[in-house]
């Protein structure tokens, strides 16, 4: 099964699954967007439950492959009243169809543990990131060198269906090297889940 069939299969009970369970580290990521309006794209943004959390200011463009998952992110974005300028946008996380330094910053939330390929992701990111953008990211990684042997000998079954397992976070940033680290910080799940902050050099 393909993430796009299974992510269409469990659109309808997404928001029940992880809404409550993320919602304050999804806030506390969030904040650290700049004051100054920017374009700014959320990548991977699933039915929209970032949406509500997003200061107003900015422009935001949410991309995800799912139409399933798009359809229920205009209302939650309060597009009707506007309360956000955003624009859904269904494309490939590894492929973005924008052009190079299109953003200001971006929002990868629960996306790079999602994706068969989170360096392709990431370095996609950077790649339409304008120099002096953050980047913020929240998701499920291993440390480095954490032998997390359930975690892994689960992973290959569970990857093509919801979720990898064995995504380290610092080998996923040595191949977007115009990224830079400025916060790294436990979330959820005794430090499983983090939130990461980046700078585009």
């Amino acid at each position: 099964m393909s993430l796009k069939t299974s992510y269409t299969l469990i659109a309808p009970f997404y928001d029940a699954a992880i809404n409550r369970a993320t919602r304050a580290a999804r806030r506390a990521s969030l904040a650290h967007l700049p004051e100054q309006p920017g374009q700014v794209l959320v990548n991977g943004v699933g039915t929209g439950l970032d949406l509500p959390l997003l200061p107003p200011q900015h422009h935001y463009v949410g991309l995800d492959l799912t139409a399933a998952m798009l359809q229920r992110t205009r209302p939650r974005s309060g597009a009707a009243n506007g309360r956000l300028d955003f624009q859904p946008v269904q494309g490939d996380a590894h492929a973005l169809p924008f052009a190079d330094t299109s953003f200001d910053h971006a929002v990868l939330h629960l996306i790079l543990a999602v994706v068969p390929n989170p360096a392709d992701c990431l370095k996609e990111v950077a790649r339409v990131v304008r120099p002096g953008g953050t980047v913020l990211v929240f998701d499920k990684f291993l440390q480095p060198g954490q032998p997390a042997l359930l975690r892994r000998l689960l992973n290959p079954a569970i990857r093509h269906v919801a979720t990898r397992l064995d995504v380290v976070f610092e080998e996923v940033l040595g191949h977007a090297q115009t990224l830079t680290l400025e916060s790294n910080q436990p979330a959820l799940a005794s430090g499983w889940f983090r939130l990461i902050r980046l700078k585009k050099i």
